[in-house]
Order: structure tokens, then C-alpha cells, then sequence
């Protein structure tokens, strides 16, 4: 039986981590303790991205992240300026299919070539847009030409959950066997991959023939009990929340009673988290958060669940 004083350095000093007893509880690495992480992020607002980008991840259950430039979206389907790019109204479908639109840029601005007074309304610019025609406010940004450097970097990262300061090519330069090899690499190290590319069959980056993305999303579904494909956002979100939250853990009986604590602008951090329970022998396990019965999965000996950081006390009842 851990002491007190061992319960109370765990709370203290490990995230997401805590023990009651015999049982050790904590938040999972990635959602629903799946062993890595994928997003996949479009740059640029291409209308290939609505045609054929989105309904191919939508096949497959899975949400794109889209970093658009909102000087080149097109007002609508009677106003078409570029026929490379996507409208407005399509950027708000793919919103509302669970797919994030968010910001890389009004016009694409570089950081390192333009003074801070001239990114700033750039950015802000661009949220705006986003705003008024998606209808949601971006929690993310991309930066334009990869280029992290200058004044700007600090101030766009204000009031989002994060910026993609990383992320791999998926484009034309790669193979099908590098796809692979980067899948069976971030399940072996438990990494979050951040895929990004440009054109599908048009522009930057462009596989010429999209079906080697297709099949490597085919792979991924096949694997989707070990990976989570979330959003960018989704994902980092997740992983700062797991890092800050704190859980403190009294046992009474065969419940457990947990209380989450999480130091971060609930405005901004919106994703459930999902915790394990392990230790003991679980024949049936329920969940409560505020008096909401929360859906419980039993897996080898441990129990997950998804619960709300700001949402109080969960009470988990162990037979």
C-alpha cells in the first residue's frame, strides 16, 4: 500500500499521474491509450483539399487540419477569382464535418522578412476572416514557408493552444515505403507525427496521382487500435493538458474518488482526456463525472475512460 506522504509527492510532481491503495490512476499518453499520434495538416486552401482531401479522410473516420491564407479563398461558387482555391461556404462544410480550418496567414507573410507591425495585422487579419466565414476562431497556426524566427512567433502564440513547430512532409518526394517507415517508427517510439503537404494532384508538393496517400490512410486505418489520428489541434491540446493536469486520489470501499485539477484557460483547452485506472482485478467498472455516467472500456486488465479536466470530482466504482 503506497503511504500518504508517496501519494502526495506523486500529485505533487508527476503529471497526470497519482495511487490509491492497490490502484495506480493516470492520464493516458494519447486518446483512448492508443500508442502514438497522426495529424495531417494541408497548407494553403487548395480546392482539392475540399474535393478530394477531406471526403478520402472522411472515408475513413478520420478529421484534417487545413491552414488556409484568406486573401486567396474565393467568396463563393459565383465568385471564383482562382480556380486552385477553395471558397468560403467550403471551408464552413468542412468545419462542420469535425475538420479544422485554421490560420497560416491572411497572405502568407514570411516572419523573417516583414517587420512585427505588418505580421500582427496579417494574423489577426486572417483570424478575423476566419471568424466571419467559418464561424469558428483559430486555436492554431502554421507558419507560412516554415520559417520560425522574429518578434511575431511570440505574439501569434498568444491565445492559442499551439503553433505547428514540426512536422514531416508527405508529399511527392515520398515513397510508399517512407510512409510506411514513418507509421511503424512513431508506434515504436510512441511519438506524434505531424504530416503536412501542399498539392494533391496541382502546386507545391503535388503526388501527381493522390492514390499512394489513399492507401498509406488505408494502412493507418488498419493500425487505428494503436494510433490516434486527431486534428492538430486535438492533439496538442491533449498533450499539455495530460502534462499540467494533476489528479488527487482517495479510495472509500471499491470506489475511487478523483479530483482533476488543471491550471491552463479552459477557454482555449477544450479535449477530454482519458484515464487509466490499473492494479487491481476489474470484473465491471463505472465511471461518474457530475452525475454524467461516463462510457467505460475494459482492456487488459486496465480500465480507460474520457473525462472532462474542469468537470470536478469523478467517482469510479471497482467490482
Amino acid at each position: 500500500m503506497k503511504t500518504f506522504s508517496a501519494i502526495l509527492l506523486c500529485a505533487l510532481f508527476c503529471p497526470g499521474l497519482s495511487f490509491a491503495a492497490d490502484w495506480n490512476v493516470y492520464v493516458a499518453k494519447y486518446r483512448h491509450g492508443k500508442v502514438c499520434a497522426v495529424s495531417y495538416t494541408f497548407d494553403d486552401g487548395l480546392a482539392e483539399h475540399y474535393t478530394l482531401a477531406a471526403p478520402q479522410l472522411e472515408r475513413r473516420g478520420f478529421r484534417g487540419t487545413f491552414f488556409i491564407n484568406g486573401s486567396k479563398v474565393n467568396k463563393d461558387e459565383r465568385h471564383i477569382r482562382d480556380t486552385t482555391r477553395v471558397t468560403w461556404p467550403q471551408l464552413r462544410e468542412m468545419a462542420e464535418k469535425g475538420h479544422e480550418i485554421s490560420n497560416h496567414g491572411w497572405a502568407h507573410r514570411n516572419f523573417a522578412r516583414f517587420p512585427l507591425d505588418v505580421l500582427k495585422e496579417d494574423i489577426l487579419k486572417n483570424d478575423s476572416a476566419i471568424y466571419a466565414n467559418v464561424g469558428v476562431v483559430p486555436r492554431t497556426y502554421a507558419y507560412p514557408n516554415n520559417t520560425k524566427e522574429g518578434e511575431a512567433m511570440e505574439f501569434v502564440a498568444r491565445n492559442r493552444v499551439g503553433t505547428r513547430m514540426k512536422q514531416r512532409s508527405v508529399g511527392s518526394k515520398r515513397s510508399a515505403r517512407d510512409l510506411e517507415k514513418w507509421i511503424e517508427t512513431l508506434i515504436k517510439t510512441g511519438d506524434w507525427g505531424v504530416g503536412m503537404t501542399h498539392g494533391l494532384t496541382y502546386g507545391f508538393d503535388a503526388f501527381g496521382n493522390p492514390q499512394r496517400l489513399w492507401e498509406h490512410w488505408d494502412r493507418v486505418k488498419a493500425a487505428e487500435d494503436k494510433i490516434w489520428v486527431g486534428t492538430f489541434r486535438e492533439v496538442v491540446s491533449y498533450l499539455k493538458e495530460r502534462e499540467a493536469v494533476r489528479l488527487a486520489v482517495t479510495e472509500k470501499k471499491n470506489k475511487l474518488h478523483i479530483v482533476p485539477s488543471l491550471p491552463l484557460d479552459k477557454e482555449l483547452f477544450t479535449e477530454p482526456l482519458t484515464l487509466v485506472v490499473e492494479g487491481g482485478v476489474m470484473k465491471k467498472v463505472t465511471a461518474r463525472q457530475a452525475k454524467r455516467k461516463l462510457p467505460v472500456q475494459l482492456r487488459g486488465g486496465k480500465a480507460f475512460f474520457d473525462f472532462d479536466p474542469f468537470g470536478g470530482e469523478i467517482v469510479v466504482t471497482i467490482r
